[in-house]
């Protein structure tokens, strides 16, 4: 019989390599995650991990186990917390995941909202950009991620690929310009993206750099990115030093002051959707259900 512990012991092994390494990220002794592991292999009837020098690798059995054990845990968690909540135990877990302009705005009035309906609901909060957040969540990382797609964009990222999720839509967030407040533009109404063309630009996340260079490319030219940073408020600052021009979401400038920078309108209008996933399982669990609940409330505030 394959037990949830066996498996998580044997998910830390494959990521980290080792069965010191693994008892460190658990918490137990690398004589703990040994037995554990015969224990499985023992349970499957077949080797699942073999030695090379001085790292673990995975058999194909391994690999199989591996790849189903996320399915797995996020299917027991499931049916914990459900079992926990009709049992009228009223307490609840929920791990969040959330890119960063999403967790300064949309997160803590939801949280605090479901704090106040749900004081035993605990929640942890974890900051991650698509597509990694959405593999966290497939992983059994997380229970409940925020994403984002571009409106338009080419990449293949979109609602094809959360198919086999639960989407819950929280709202459109307009993307707008940035320029240092002594700049030829800052006073327009309008912008057209390719007034730009020939600006040092300050580029943001990964998948935020390539979707300017596909708006750029559409108009005409290739973007000079001069910076590129993860971090918002920096981003900012760069252009208020007068180092550059940018492209923003709303929601990412909200909580930060825009000190010697102006926004002006971009045109053609770039926007983004922003949307809670989570499993289909992890749905039916009452403290998840309620978390997406008062995102969507505090998203249409």
């Amino acid at each position: 019989m394959i037990e949830a512990r066996h498996l998580r012991v044997l998910r830390a092994v494959a990521a980290t390599g080792s069965f010191s390494a693994a008892g460190r990220e658990l918490g137990c002794t690398q004589p703990a995650v040994s037995q554990q592991m015969k224990a499985l292999e023992a349970s499957v009837g077949t080797p699942l991990l073999i030695r090379t020098g001085r790292e673990m690798r995975l058999t194909q059995a391994g690999e199989a186990l591996v790849r189903h054990a996320a399915g797995i845990i996020a299917g027991l968690t499931a049916a914990e917390e459900e079992v926990a909540a009709i049992a009228g135990l009223r307490a609840g877990r929920v791990r969040l995941v959330s890119f960063p302009s999403g967790s300064s705005t949309l997160v803590p009035t939801a949280l605090a909202a479901l704090r106040a309906a749900h004081p035993g609901t605990r929640v942890s909060l974890e900051e991650a950009e698509p597509p990694r957040s959405v593999e966290m969540l497939r992983e059994g990382d997380c229970d409940v991620t925020l994403a984002f797609r571009y409106e338009g964009a080419a990449g293949s990222e979109g609602v094809e690929e959360w198919a086999d999720l639960v989407i819950r839509p929280l709202l459109t967030d307009r993307l707008v310009g940035l320029v240092p407040e002594g700049h030829r533009l800052a006073r327009a109404g309008a912008v057209a993206i390719g007034d730009l063309a020939d600006e040092p630009w300050i580029a943001g996340c990964p998948r935020c750099r390539g979707q300017l260079v596909e708006v750029c490319e559409r108009a005409g030219f290739t973007p000079r990115i001069d910076f590129a940073t993860d971090d918002y408020p920096a981003v900012v600052g760069l252009v208020g030093a007068g180092l550059g021009v940018a492209v923003l979401p709303e929601l990412a400038i909200e909580s930060v002051r825009p000190k010697g920078a102006r926004t002006v309108t971009v045109e053609p209008a770039l926007r983004r959707e922003i949307v809670a996933l989570t499993l289909p399982d992890l749905a039916q669990v009452p403290a998840v259900a309620a978390t997406l609940d008062q995102l969507a409330r505090a998203a249409a505030r």
